[in-house]
């Protein structure tokens, strides 16, 4: 019929679409790598609350302090992080005490008044009053609480009317006397703010950021759930009016790594500040007790390397322990980890990320950039275009027409999600159509019967490159050294096939937003079982049958009877599908075993490699070939295979992994691959000649 002819014609332009739109991603990943080197500046930053909670439990709580933030100074930390203060952290610091109205009245030796319930405060000087007496008035003013001045044994203080639990609930402003201590230790000061000050005052932000920029803040990061300005957005725009101020001051914003949700309004402020944000990994106080100097040094490598990460902030805490009767804490460790030639900062220095303070990505959206991403989603419509057809023949034209009406709705409707939605179909259909080809060859050169001839297994059927209507050949097995020939010829055009999608992926995901996980790469579960899934189906109901006779397998298929080793062998794909799926993402589990030869590969190469890639996918991938060309049942090594093939791409949709480590990673794990995959077949030559030699005839000699 003359639609076939059409639509077999039209994979062929299918494959040039495709690779024009690969060709077309190449200039992205040019631009995607000069952003990624633009910025490699690392900013190391203390929790200046924690020091203070871990001073408060010292006999010498002042001095114990300044001596760690000293230590701390000349360890190598830059910088200092505060948060809007409390009555409690006020305190804490130093700069008063508080009552409530029983204390109070014991420390006057009156009885208390039953009549009322406030809160009392005395500063610890003069200095005190003057610097914090005005955020407390203008805290409890906002909130409409009355404050009258009060004194005690010459001391100034006030009497806040309302309960004790109620006042210490209050968030004042940051504490001006720790700002200009820190910075006359040449700390720079990294102010955490909240959305609990409500309502929001556009006026009293823009006075406290004014007063924070004269101190050289160039970063803020939020505390909580929400950045400041959520809770009010709806009512007064503060969002809106917050990232305005912070464009206007330029001071940008920090995204902290690993959060199970990103924090509330992080990414609108984000695109009001034109991306200006660095992305932070925060190493937890137990961490920082736990873990070995080397470990936190590896950590903190390979975050920079691996996942920009520009920014490393430190926390501490009191640890009591029992058996030895101590309340430890982790600055002594964390100074001694830091600083000294094998430190953390002499190491990333060395790696080529000097300390100092952290700058945003430069991120410029050239003119052709949209165009060419067009291109880009042309060229993943019709590589999803192939695969359809791969299993639903002779609509091929059908198929990508709808793909571009659907594709151009959902672009207005979200040109994200669009995105998203073709990076996701063309990382599944790249591996997915290169284990097809492999299989189709497969099936050209072993269709048929096997048969004995002349003392030499013999395949009947129609061997490859062979006209059509010659339907009964006979050939010899392969030899040996052509089977590996062959094999790894069958693996490099996989390969080639499978690395297709990744331009396609990196190409249609070239965003600002990508790189600091403001948006992520949707689908990795189905990326990762896919493939897996559809070349299991396409073994099972299309051996060399193109199509023909489906529904016809199918239902053969679904017929047959359920043996109990049926269910067994169920129960074990889906234990090793259950634990493969658990090690996919950033919260996957690994073995010990696995730990440690990554981290000799990290040590060895500086790029580790992706242990399912060169050890559970490449490997089997080509033991299965060179055992395919001889026995059918090599097909189930290949489904293994199909790992190293989607995990190449997978690989690629890490977008805050800089290009170029995705690229040494790649290429790494093929070459291991492909070394342990030589000596599987090794191996297996080796067995299978001994058995042959030796184990086979011994066996039929004692059997007969």
């Amino acid at each position: 019929m003359r639609w076939q002819r059409w639509n077999r014609k039209a994979k062929l332009w299918l494959w040039v679409i495709t690779l024009i739109g690969v060709v077309a991603a190449m200039p992205l990943g040019l631009s995607r790598m000069a952003m990624e080197k633009s910025s490699n500046t690392i900013e190391y930053v203390f929790d200046h609350r924690d020091i203070v909670e871990v001073a408060e439990l010292r006999p010498n709580p002042k001095s114990f302090l300044n001596e760690k933030v000293d230590l701390l100074k000349e360890s190598g930390i830059t910088t200092m992080a505060l948060y809007e203060s409390s009555l409690k952290e006020l305190m804490q610091a130093g700069r008063l005490t508080y009552y409530n109205e029983k204390d109070a009245a014991l420390l006057q030796g009156k009885l208390p008044d039953e009549r009322v319930n406030y809160t009392y405060v005395l500063f610890n000087g003069r200095v005190e009053e003057e610097k914090i007496g005005p955020l407390l008035r203008e805290a409890y003013g906002r909130m409409e609480v009355p404050v009258r001045n009060w004194s005690f044994d010459g001391r100034p203080g006030l009497i806040i009317e309302e309960s004790l639990t109620a006042a210490v609930l209050k968030t004042f402003d940051f504490d001006p006397m720790t700002i200009e201590e820190l910075t006359d230790k040449g700390f720079h000061i990294l102010p955490r703010f909240s959305d609990r000050v409500v309502p929001y005052d556009s006026e009293r932000t823009a006075a406290q950021l004014e007063r924070l920029k004269s101190y050289g803040i160039t970063r803020v990061l939020f505390d909580g759930e929400k950045a400041k300005g959520v809770s009010d957005q709806s009512a007064l725009h503060s969002l809106d009016s917050f990232g305005e101020l912070l464009k206007q001051y330029d001071i940008g914003l920090i995204a902290i790594e690993n959060l199970k949700k990103p924090q509330q309004g992080i990414n609108k402020l984000a695109y009001l500040t034109n991306y200006n944000v660095t992305r932070l990994y925060s190493l937890s106080p137990e961490d920082s007790i736990e873990m070995t100097q080397e470990g936190i040094a590896d950590r903190f490598l390979l975050a920079a390397k691996d996942r920009n990460i520009r920014m490393f902030f430190l926390n501490t805490m009191n640890q009591g322990s029992a058996d030895t009767g101590l309340l430890n804490h982790s600055v002594d460790k964390l100074a001694t980890a830091m600083s000294g030639p094998n430190g953390v900062i002499a190491q990333l220095d060395e790696a080529g990320y000097p300390s100092g303070i952290a700058q945003a990505f430069t991120y410029e959206k050239p003119s052709w950039e949209k165009p060419v991403r067009g291109i880009v989603a042309l060229g993943a419509i019709a590589i999803i275009t192939l695969l359809i057809s791969a299993f639903i023949p002779h609509i091929s034209i059908l198929v990508f027409i709808l793909g571009l009406i659907g594709s151009a709705g959902l672009f207005v409707l979200n040109s994200s999600l669009m995105e998203q939605a073709l990076a996701l179909g063309a990382a599944v259909s790249g591996p997915t159509l290169a284990l097809i080809w492999v299989m189709n060859r497969i099936y050209s050169r072993t269709i048929g019967e096997r048969r004995m001839v002349g003392g030499e297994e013999w395949t009947v059927g129609n061997p490859a490159n062979e006209p059509e209507e010659r339907t009964q050949w006979v050939f010899p097995s392969v030899s040996i050294g052509r089977r590996i020939g062959i094999a790894l010829n069958w693996f490099i055009v996989a390969t080639c096939i499978s690395l297709t999608a990744v331009p396609l992926v990196f190409g249609l995901l070239n965003n600002i937003t990508y790189s600091l996980v403001l948006e992520q790469f949707r689908g990795v579960s189905v990326l990762h079982l896919g493939p897996i899934a559809l070349i299991a189906l396409y073994i099972l109901l299309y051996e060399g049958n193109e199509g023909r006779g489906v529904i016809k397998r199918a239902t053969k298929l679904l017929r047959q009877p359920i043996l109990v080793s049926w269910i067994i062998i169920a129960a074990v794909v889906g234990a090793i599908g259950f634990y493969y799926l658990s090690r996919t993402g950033n919260s996957g589990q690994v073995s010990w075993i696995e730990l440690i030869i990554r981290n000799w590969l990290e040590s060895t190469f500086g790029v580790r490699p992706r242990f399912k890639e060169f050890m559970l996918g490449h490997p089997p991938l080509l033991l299965g070939l060179f055992l395919a060309i001889r026995y059918r049942a090599a097909w189930v090594l290949i489904i293994v295979g199909a790992i190293g093939q989607l995990t190449m791409v997978s690989t690629f949709t890490h977008i805050h992994t800089p290009l170029y480590i995705s690229i040494v990673r790649t290429l790494l794990g093929l070459g291991a691959g492909l070394i342990i995959g030589a000596i599987f077949i090794a191996a297996w030559i080796v067995l299978e000649g001994a058995w042959r030699k030796w184990l086979a005839p011994m066996i039929r000699k004692y059997s007969a």
